[in-house]
């Protein structure tokens, strides 16, 4: 009779630990979620201030209409002197202000207002020099299952984005001026470091990898490139941080 006092005493304990562990998950879970949440709205947040900041306009050339862009980059660098530029990527919702930071790290866990967040913000590699100069400008993001940030890239992989002709240019915002790219690549890939290169010391070695990274795209464009080029490169997690989410663009003007 003791013998079954005693199971079932050690039954209820083993019951009590096993609820208070799944409590806790729970718990855990339930805080991670609410962060994940208030990151993006913080976010969310902050790109609305930043609008005020970016003027859009329609210009009709050459029987096309083109969105025209008027960034207030002295009013964007009071607030956060990283600023260098902003991103449009026709048929998605990206549509960011692009900061740039000592490391490729920082802004992976921090927004404009470079307070910790987990969506980040929308950054150049910090190897760009934004002189001219570079053959391959990079900019990252993080894909948010809210669709902030690059959240909506993975949409280039999609035959109703890559079929729709609107959607083949990108156009980068510095204060130099609009920069506008097509585009000739987009892909996934595992991660890797090839596909980010920005220094590259001869033409053939350039020229391999624009050959490589064309080979890679899921949908023949029939662009032309080649060393005399510079590439736009955006690149977005997928997969759990497995894979690369990839689009590739080339200058025209």
């Amino acid at each position: 009779m003791e013998d079954n006092v005693e199971k079932k005493g050690k039954v209820n304990i083993v019951a009590i630990i096993v609820v208070i562990i799944f409590l806790a998950i729970f718990i855990v879970s339930s805080i991670k979620v609410m962060k994940y949440l208030n990151d993006n709205i913080s976010n969310s947040d902050i790109m609305a201030d930043l609008s005020e900041d970016i003027l859009v306009s329609n210009e009709v050339k050459e029987d096309n209409v083109e969105e025209s862009y008027k960034i207030d980059f002295d009013s964007l660098k009071e607030k956060n002197p990283d600023t260098v530029g902003f991103i449009k990527v026709n048929g998605t919702g990206v549509s960011f202000v692009v900061v740039q930071g000592k490391d490729n790290d920082y802004y992976l866990h921090h927004n404009f207002n470079k307070e910790a967040n987990s969506a980040g913000w929308i950054f150049l590699d910090y190897r760009n020099k934004l002189d001219g100069n570079d053959k391959n400008t990079i900019i990252y993001g993080h894909n948010m299952r809210t669709d902030t940030m690059f959240g909506t890239l993975t949409r280039i992989l999609s035959d109703e984005w890559i079929y729709n002709m609107d959607n083949r240019i990108v156009t980068f915002v510095t204060e130099k001026g609009t920069s506008y790219y097509k585009v000739f690549s987009v892909y996934q890939i595992e991660d890797e470091a090839y596909y980010i290169t920005t220094d590259f010391k001869e033409d053939k070695d350039f020229e391999k990898y624009l050959d490589t990274i064309k080979k890679r795209s899921k949908y023949d464009f029939k662009e032309e490139v080649d060393t005399s080029d510079q590439v736009l490169t955006l690149s977005t997690c997928a997969n759990n941080s497995a894979y690369r989410i990839v689009l590739h663009a080339k200058k025209i003007k």
